[in-house]
C-alpha cells in the first residue's frame, strides 16, 4: 500500500475546497456531468453544495487523522465553519469574507 504524502492530501483538499466554492457560485462542476438531468430540478443546487461540502469534510477528517495541518488552506472563519461541520445558510452567505462588512462610524 502506498503512503499518502501530506502534499498529495493537501492537493486533494485544495481541489475539494475549489469544488465546494464552485458549487457555492453555481458554476460547473463534475457533479453536473454525473447528473445532467438534475439541473432541471430546483433542489439541484442545494444537493450539489451538500455533496461538495461532504467531500470537503471527508478530506478534512482524513487530514486530522493523519495529523496534517489543513487549516492553512482556509481563512480563520472558514476553518471555524468546517470545524462546526454544519453547512448552514451562514456558511453559504459568509464563506467568502469581504471588506464590505458593516462598520459603524463614530
Amino acid at each position: 500500500m502506498a503512503n499518502l504524502s501530506a502534499e498529495y492530501l493537501l492537493t486533494k483538499l485544495s481541489d475539494a475546497k475549489n469544488h465546494f466554492e464552485r458549487a457555492l457560485d453555481c458554476k460547473h462542476t463534475e457533479f453536473d456531468d454525473l447528473y445532467p438531468y438534475m439541473i432541471e430540478h430546483p433542489q439541484f443546487f442545494w444537493y450539489k453544495r451538500y455533496v461538495a461540502w461532504s467531500e470537503l469534510l471527508t478530506l478534512i477528517k482524513l487530514s486530522e487523522e493523519l495529523e496534517i495541518d489543513w487549516k492553512s488552506q482556509f481563512t480563520e472563519k472558514q476553518a471555524e465553519y468546517v470545524t462546526s461541520r454544519v453547512m448552514s445558510s451562514r456558511v453559504l452567505d459568509e464563506w467568502y469574507e469581504t471588506n464590505d462588512s458593516k462598520e459603524h462610524v463614530g
